[in-house]
């Protein structure tokens, strides 16, 4: 065996023995010694794809389905840079996804030689390069300084691929990672602030949850009994609908509360953006991330949220000292009103689509409108305890591909996008026949262009030739779409036509278009804008 094949074969092994327990691989021929060795290896979980971005994206999806390292492979050149997306998107969501790209010889660097380029510290701050030049250069155990909590990049010089070599049997198997359960950062400003200051407001935001987070959350709301604004993410949107303010973004900012506490990742909710400009409201955030999501003071406590719960100690019941849940009685009971009555606007038609995907192992959400939509209008009866959504760093990137790696072995499982983002990363339908059998739902809100832009401040002032610059208005059916990828397709236009979705087959791949009605879902709109008044 060549040094650069037992090299390869060490690289991979350290890799599993590291953690890293799935393997999204992308072709080529610069990296095909990893192929061949990953190919050999039959006890590791590998999944395909011909695009580095989708699978990048992929790759993350299924980091959050598992809460384990997955690495993507990827041959040399531009290829490696199609990965960037995903990194940023993981680097915030504090993911370990490891990217593992082949390189030309360490010689061609600076020489613009074919599908060569500056592969080394790619990524800048979202990813450190490990860069292995040489077989000489792999250290005994690559992985000892990754902490997990954000990317890798494992740069590697391999020579001219031999197809003829075959690396024999490999036996590969992964490991898990260490746990980390301590936290960063002090508790004491915190306690007095939750012991005293609450005493004049309280409200309890919580953005997306791993599912070990959602049990000391829900305990911790529970106790407080505060107001709550919780994002679908978090899996206690439905749970704690008793302590919920539906839709709260008006009535908070005319009443900020004294102190603010964030559970999680950043909120969705406009408040939170709010919260900029009023120094008065003191916000603390426990997070996993570390990130503390506002550009002004804040405190942030980094770690489990368990283990920093339990140094907390007894947490005294807060209340609604402010009566907003009452102030948002009004509103709520508005919004109940125009679902009925604007049954065919987008909001009516995302609560009506959030009933039927309330029996699924688990729904994926778009970024921009489809998620704030789920937030604001879908259903609160049934719990949704697996509910996710990236980030969105790029709003439409790599939504479809996160759906499926989030779904990959769910049996049942929904998803709502809006239509640039369908059409932006639709050949991540690809993976489906790899995906384990199950249901799968893919809803597209199909409002012709993008639906968010239209109702900025001064949208109904924009020139044509401004509106098609911003919304990219379009024609397209996504029929064509469901057929190139084998998934039966519905229409929606009408309360009535959800009637199909109680029709699904078991094992099926349903691309669902729903067409709102823009009038009603501008009435929607404006009726509770000037509700805010």
């Amino acid at each position: 065996m060549s040094a650069s094949a037992s090299f390869v074969k060490s690289l991979l092994a350290q890799c599993c023995l590291g953690g890293i327990c799935e393997w999204v691989v992308c072709p080529g021929a610069r990296n095909m010694a990893l192929l061949q060795v990953l190919a050999a290896a039959e006890d590791l979980v590998k999944w395909t794809h011909f695009d580095e971005r989708s699978a990048a994206f992929f790759a993350l999806g299924r980091i959050q389905d598992m809460g384990l390292p997955v690495a993507v492979v990827t041959t040399s050149g531009t290829a490696a840079a199609e990965l960037l997306p995903a990194v940023v998107e993981a680097y915030y969501q504090r993911r370990p996804l490891l990217l593992l790209t082949a390189d030309r010889p360490a010689a061609c660097r600076g020489s613009a030689a074919p599908q060569a380029i500056e592969q080394v510290d790619l990524f800048g701050i979202y990813a450190p390069t490990i860069d292995l030049e040489t077989p000489e250069s792999l250290p005994e155990d690559i992985l000892q300084d990754w902490d997990y909590a954000s990317p890798l990049h494992i740069n590697v010089c391999l020579p001219d691929p031999d197809p003829a070599w075959t690396p024999g049997i490999c036996d590969l198997y992964p490991a898990e990672p260490p746990e980390e359960n301590g936290f960063r950062g002090s508790l004491a400003e915190m306690a007095r602030a939750l012991r005293f200051k609450s005493r004049d407001g309280l409200v309890v935001m919580i953005g997306g949850l791993d599912p070990t987070e959602q049990a000391p959350a829900r305990w911790l709301a529970n106790e407080l009994k505060a107001p709550v604004v919780a994002d679908a993410t978090s899996g206690l949107r439905e749970e704690l609908a008793h302590l919920a303010l539906t839709d709260a973004d008006a009535l908070l900012r005319e009443h900020p509360p004294a102190v603010l506490l964030r559970l999680g990742d950043v909120p969705v909710a406009r408040f939170w953006r709010d919260l900029e400009d009023i120094p008065s409201t003191e916000v603390f955030s426990v997070t996993r991330t570390g990130f503390s999501g506002l550009a002004r003071p804040s405190t942030v406590v980094t770690g489990n949220l368990e283990a920093i719960l339990h140094a907390l100690g007894d947490i005294d019941t807060v209340g609604d000292v402010n009566g907003l849940r009452a102030m948002n009685k009004r509103r709520k009971a508005l919004m109940e009103e125009l679902l009925i009555t604007c049954p065919e606007s987008e909001q009516a038609m995302v609560r009506s689509f959030s009933c039927f995907a309330a029996d699924g192992d688990c729904i994926y959400l778009g970024n921009s409108m489809p998620v704030r939509y789920w937030n604001s209008f879908a259903q609160t009866a049934i719990p949704t305890e697996n509910v996710r959504a990236n980030r969105g760093a790029n709003g439409i990137d790599g939504q479809i591909s996160g759906f499926l790696g989030v779904s990959a072995r769910c049996s049942r499982s929904w998803a709502l996008v809006g239509d640039l983002t369908a059409m932006y990363d639709s050949n991540a339908l690809a993976l489906l026949p790899q995906l384990d059998r199950g249901t799968r739902v893919l809803g597209v809100i199909n409002n012709g262009g993008g639906g968010i832009f239209r109702a900025l401040p001064g949208a109904d002032g924009h020139s044509e030739a401004m509106r098609k610059l911003l919304v990219q208005p379009h024609a397209h059916s996504f029929k064509a779409i469901a057929e190139q990828w084998g998934m039966r397709y519905l229409e929606i236009r009408t309360a009535e036509d959800f009637d199909q979705l109680d029709s699904l087959e078991e094992n099926s791949q349903t691309l669902v278009e729903l067409i709102p009605d823009r009038e009603q879902t501008e009435q929607m709109r404006l009726r509770l804008a000037n509700a805010q008044e």
